[in-house]
Order: C-alpha cells, then sequence, then structure tokens
C-alpha cells in the first residue's frame, strides 16, 4: 500500500516537473513579450504626456511656459491659476451646463436604445432586417447633415438657445442601438423563454433579466455618449447663443478668445482645459473596469 502510495506521488511529482519545463517560456517568447512591453509604455508615454504638460503648464508662470529648454516640474506651482478661472468666466457654469446636458441625454439614449435592441432580438416580424439596416444606415450620415433640419425643426417651436433644444435633438444613438443589440444577442434565449412562461412581462424580462446581465454594456455605452456629448462643441455653438447657456467646450473657447487668445493667459488655459478634462479621467478610471467587460461582451454576432 505505502509503496503505490510512494509511486503515486513520485508521478505526480514527474508531472508537475513536465509541466514546468512545457509553461516555462522560450528565450524568443521573452524577448517578444520585452518587446510588446517596451512598445506600449512607449504609447503610454505619448499618449499621456500631452495632458501631463498641459497640468504642468497650467501651473506655470507665463514666462515659465515659454521658457527653453522647456522645463516640466515649474519652480513654483501657480495654484492662483485655477482660481483665475473661476473668476475670469462663468466656468462652474459651463461645466454644470455639460453634465446635466450630457446626463439627460445618456438616461434616455439608454431607455431608448435598450427598447429597440430588446425589439430586435426578441420580437419577430417582417422586414426585421431591413428595419435595423435602414437603422444602421442613419449612422453613415455625417452628423453636420442633420444641423440645419434640426435648427429649423428647434426654431419652429421656439427652443433655440435652450438646453431643452440640445436635449431632444439627441434622445436616440444608432450606436447604443447597435451595440445593446449586439449584447442581447449573446443572451441565452432559455433564459427568456422561461421568464415568457413563469408570466413575465417584455418589461419584466428586460428589467431583470437583459439589463443585468449585460449592464457593463450599458455601462460602456454610457460612458461613451457621456464623453462625447461632454466634449460636442459644434452643434451646441449652433443652437446656444447666450453664454449662461453655453457648454464646456464654447465655454473655453470664449475664455480662450476674450482672455487668453494670442499667448496672454496660457497657463489659465491650461488651468481651464485641465478642469475640462479631469471629471473625464476620473469617470473613467471608476468605471473602466466595466467599460473594457462591456467591449468584450459586445462582440458582433449575426
Amino acid at each position: 500500500m505505502d509503496i503505490n502510495v510512494k509511486k503515486d506521488l513520485e508521478e505526480i511529482e514527474d508531472l508537475e516537473i513536465n509541466l514546468e519545463i512545457i509553461n516555462k517560456p522560450t528565450a524568443l517568447e521573452i524577448i517578444a513579450n520585452g518587446i510588446r512591453h517596451c512598445i506600449l509604455i512607449g504609447i503610454s508615454i505619448i499618449t499621456f504626456f500631452p495632458f501631463l504638460w498641459m497640468i504642468s503648464s497650467a501651473l506655470k508662470t507665463k514666462d515659465e511656459v515659454f521658457n527653453f529648454p522647456p522645463v516640466l516640474i515649474p519652480a513654483v506651482p501657480q495654484w492662483n491659476d485655477f482660481i483665475q478661472v473661476f473668476k475670469e468666466a462663468p466656468f462652474a457654469v459651463y461645466l454644470g451646463n455639460s453634465f446635466f446636458v450630457a446626463s439627460i441625454e445618456v438616461i434616455f439614449q439608454i431607455i431608448s436604445a435598450a427598447m429597440i435592441a430588446y425589439a430586435l432580438t426578441q420580437f419577430k416580424f417582417k422586414g426585421k432586417k431591413i428595419l435595423f439596416a435602414v437603422v444602421m444606415g442613419t449612422y453613415m450620415l455625417p452628423s453636420a447633415v442633420t444641423y440645419v433640419p434640426c435648427y429649423m425643426i428647434l426654431a419652429d417651436i421656439n427652443l433655440i438657445d435652450t438646453l431643452t433644444g440640445l436635449i431632444i435633438s439627441n434622445l436616440a444613438n444608432v450606436f447604443g442601438i447597435f451595440l445593446i443589440r449586439q449584447a442581447f444577442m449573446q443572451i441565452d434565449r432559455s433564459l427568456v423563454e422561461a421568464a415568457r412562461m413563469d408570466g413575465a412581462s417584455h418589461l419584466k424580462i428586460l428589467l431583470k433579466i437583459m439589463f443585468p446581465l449585460t449592464k457593463p454594456t450599458f455601462i460602456t455605452f454610457g460612458l461613451i455618449s457621456f464623453v462625447t456629448y461632454y466634449n460636442e462643441y459644434m452643434y451646441p455653438s449652433l443652437i446656444t447663443k447666450s453664454p449662461e447657456k453655453f457648454l464646456v467646450s464654447a465655454g473655453l473657447r470664449q475664455f480662450f478668445i476674450q482672455g487668453g487668445a494670442y499667448g496672454i493667459k496660457w497657463p489659465e488655459i491650461m488651468a481651464a482645459s485641465t478642469l475640462t478634462v479631469l471629471p473625464l479621467l476620473i469617470l473613467f478610471l471608476i468605471a473602466q473596469k466595466w467599460f473594457m467587460q462591456g467591449v468584450n461582451d459586445s462582440d458582433v454576432k449575426g
């Protein structure tokens, strides 16, 4: 009995040694991994450096900004530039407008995209594929093509120069419909059929089954959509005329023209730009886990 146990232990040890030999990376794999990591680190530095330089410039004096050779770390950080931004322009209003408009638009877009995606994946009706093709076809239209028609409609209903006009212009999102549809198609239909047999309504199936299983995709779409409309410049500039209705992109341009153009106050411009970007960076850091999972869950299918 003891001899058999000893043999078994020896076989297990031999197997573990063999597995270690098999799993041990070769010299070529080590070199390839090293090159890949160096490339990724290089790309990360190139990507992050403009943001780092923006923060550095926001903390410099005007002379330090134009010094040559340039210096990354200022001699004495000028935190007062961030305070001056709020004193010289209603920057808090710009940020508040952008957060409000982007948040409301994202909420409505998630609701509409979820309902349309549910209908396209769970209902059977004639022309469903044609309808989906038409919906996706609109995604190929440049957004600038819709500016004039939207402006005329908003002018007819007296919503020019209002945040409401901006919001109702973006209540649906074709990309969101596509992304959520792909996520819904990954769900096992047997779960939906079982819920229907138990008497669950379509709304209950959507809220209790579809949404929990695809929550990362919803978060991914919400994050992408929020960043898009938070940063939007052209269309809001066309619709809004009053400074108190400006979104942060238009407000930043206004601040640049009135107080910082032609190199007059570059540190303050960099401070304003930092305040504009920082909320998005924090938002992404909070939601990055769900963002990456949502991208992986929304593979193209069917």
